[in-house]
């Protein structure tokens, strides 16, 4: 029986002693994990490249979108004061057009008894001032009675309005009152450009009846480009005026474009939550179209700090590295993987929190995607 318990001893023994050796291997192993090494050739094959840590911008910021707009000044929409046909359309989307210039043609017998209207009560006002006149000079001589001279001074003073009114009727219709009185009756009037601007809309073609209510086109001028954007209820708290704004528009370029705010909405839409912000765009000389749509950041507050191109940065499930030379040999660099505490985030930069512990050390800052690859297989280069 002592030989059993001799003999269980033993084995106990050996199997400890197996497990010490496999202990004292494992921090091998998790050195040759942790580390990398790569050749000159796999350097410069890959394009990688060396960096330091740096001094970059961290923004608080608010994200919104909107869409490129003008101001309701700078857009126009052409009517017309008296129904028509349109005769003549000789512009199309897209047009630059002066103030002044010919827009539309049209046309309407109307137009033709509106200007003999006034010529029949243009002819009788002289007939009628003549008569008031010679009334109040018999008045004043006491040879016709306040009557006459009262009835006399009543008609021509309606038919002065009514001579006046016409005036201005033709005047909105673009018609010369004074060709009028000449006898010249024109049977079409002509709309013209309230605005320097481009057509944006053409709603009429050759022959179509336009009334009083209808737009016929619409002009923009667009050297006086702005952003409408939407900003939710939550944080509009934190938009001031003259806050630097970054935006992009994301269907048509990779550019970042810079504006400010020049507007802040007092009032909540009900159905959105969202309150209007104004924004002028510092760069107007971009082919921006009304109606583009953007999205956009608003900078609160603006800070330096330390940290290191996106690039540079490792994301391993929740946990963050970068690839730091150890020492070089030859043509080979041997590379440590090292714990990033991150601060701010960017589209480009990140914030690293502990840079003591990178301070003046040769970080990977390009091409580590394919070292990425292989360590997280167990494989170094």
């Amino acid at each position: 029986m002592k030989n059993i318990y001799i003999l269980l001893f033993s084995m106990v023994l050996i199997a400890c002693g197996s497990s010490d050796k496999k202990v004292e291997t494992t921090p091998e192993a998790e050195a040759h994990d942790e580390g990398l090494t790569i050749t000159k050739a796999q350097f410069e094959g890959e394009k990688m490249a060396f960096g330091t840590l740096a001094e970059y911008s961290f923004n608080d910021i608010v994200k919104v979108n909107g869409m490129i707009d003008v101001p309701p000044h700078n857009k126009s929409s052409v009517t017309t004061f008296i129904g028509g046909y349109i005769t003549k359309t000789p512009l199309l989307i897209g047009d630059r057009v002066k103030k002044g210039q010919l827009l539309v043609t049209l046309k309407n017998p109307e137009f033709v008894e509106i200007q003999q209207n006034y010529l029949e009560v243009a002819e009788q006002l002289n007939y009628l001032k003549s008569e008031f006149t010679r009334q109040k000079t018999l008045f004043d001589e006491k040879i016709t009675s306040e009557k006459n001279y009262l009835k006399a001074e009543s008609v021509y003073k309606s038919n002065l309005a009514h001579y006046n009114g016409l005036r201005k009727k033709l005047q909105m219709m673009n018609l010369n009152p004074n060709n009028v009185e000449q006898g010249r009756i024109s049977t079409t009037i002509n709309l013209y450009a309230p605005m320097n601007g481009h057509i944006t809309k053409v709603n009429v073609s050759n022959g179509t009846y336009v009334s009083p209510s209808d737009v016929i086109m619409e002009i923009v001028d667009i050297d006086h480009i702005h952003l409408e954007l939407s900003v939710f209820e939550k944080d509009i708290m934190k938009v001031k005026k003259d806050q630097k704004i970054l935006f992009k528009i994301p269907e048509a370029s990779d550019k970042t474009f810079e504006a400010e705010v020049h507007l802040v909405g007092t009032t909540i839409d009900e159905q959105t939550r969202r309150v209007k912000v104004h924004g002028h765009v510092d760069n107007d000389k971009e082919n921006f179209i009304v109606g583009m749509f953007v999205d956009a950041d608003i900078i609160i507050k603006s800070r330096k700090n330390i940290g290191l191109p996106k690039e540079a940065v490792i994301e391993i499930g929740d946990e963050a590295y970068v690839l730091v030379l150890e020492e070089q040999h030859g043509d080979e660099f041997h590379l440590e993987k090292v714990k990033l505490e991150i601060g701010f985030k960017t589209e480009t930069s990140v914030e690293v929190l502990n840079s003591e512990e990178l301070k003046d050390k040769q970080i990977l800052v390009k091409g580590n995607s394919m070292l990425l690859n292989d360590s997280e297989g167990g494989h170094a280069h």
